[in-house]
């Protein structure tokens, strides 16, 4: 059970998104506006560290400390060298790109919707792509009706990755070559609709609710184990903090894909909330 309210770390933001945890702060997404935003946990105090004009605009970390960015539009991975400059780390060939996780041997997973909701594009089942540390770039998976957060176990041996429209948590095996097999139904989540994941120490994930306004940790299966309730959209959480058991939420007031604006300008928040079980894998 939770031991503390949730408290805002930021607010007056946009369509915020990819909380990640890293060294000893917390990065968040503003898809608004285009930034990637390091946070202070303990002052809420934030500074922009990259400026990426993407929407998805989602990050994970290299082994080597390097952040990934996803550049949409163009269909290319940036990577963030040491002096803030962006480089091209990979071209995925197409544009479309949704999240992205990379586990601890280098292999990154980037996942994609095969149509356009914001454009009213007829439905078309997405998939997940691999990028190897060497570059090259192929479809490990496919049929996932709309995919969104996605995580990889603490022993680098499962992917799982979150089907919205499906309203559950489908699981890969991870092979030697980063390869996906295996597939199955990890969580049925009955009306929950997942958005960003994360895994914690005791193999639960914690998922966000966009509709059901909430942030959910449930077991394999789908048993619940325990549930926040938000006063906004929950699009995507994240596990952190000095001792890894502070639960940091990313919400706003949803309008709907079609809308100019998704999300009620300024509605944007980073929300934190202390919990029992510490995170684990990546992000």
């Amino acid at each position: 059970m939770r031991m503390n309210e949730v408290r805002t770390l930021l607010g007056g933001r946009g369509l915020v998104e990819s909380p990640r945890w890293h060294g000893d702060r917390l990065y968040v997404s503003d898809w608004t506006a285009g930034e990637v935003v390091a946070v202070d946990p303990a002052t809420g105090h934030s500074e922009v560290i990259a400026r990426v004009a993407s929407l998805p605009l989602c990050t994970a970390w290299l082994p080597d400390g390097r952040m990934v960015i996803v550049s949409s539009p163009d269909g290319r991975l940036l990577r963030r060298e040491p002096d803030g400059s962006l480089a091209t780390y990979a071209d995925l060939g197409r544009p479309g790109w949704n999240d992205i996780v990379i586990d601890g041997r280098g292999n990154t997973y980037v996942n994609r919707g095969d149509f356009n909701p914001m454009a009213g594009e007829e439905f078309r089942p997405g998939s997940v792509s691999l990028v190897t540390p060497d570059g090259a770039v192929r479809q490990v998976a496919d049929d996932i009706a709309f995919p969104n957060g996605m995580a990889v176990t603490p022993d680098n041996s499962t992917l799982i990755v979150a089907d919205s429209y499906r309203h559950s948590l489908v699981a890969f095996d991870i092979g030697a070559d980063g390869g996906l097999s295996g597939r199955r139904v990890w969580a049925d989540l009955g009306e929950g609709t997942p958005d960003g994941i994360c895994v914690d120490a005791r193999n639960a994930v914690w998922y966000a609710d966009v509709p059901g306004r909430c942030c959910v940790r449930v077991a394999e299966g789908g048993k619940v184990l325990d549930r926040i309730d938000l006063d906004r959209g929950g699009f995507a959480c994240a596990l952190g903090g000095p001792d890894g058991t502070t639960l940091f939420i990313v919400a706003a007031e949803w309008r709907g894909m079609t809308e100019s604006e998704m999300v009620t300008p300024g509605s944007g928040q980073v929300l934190a909330t202390e919990v029992e079980v510490p995170g684990a894998g990546r992000p």
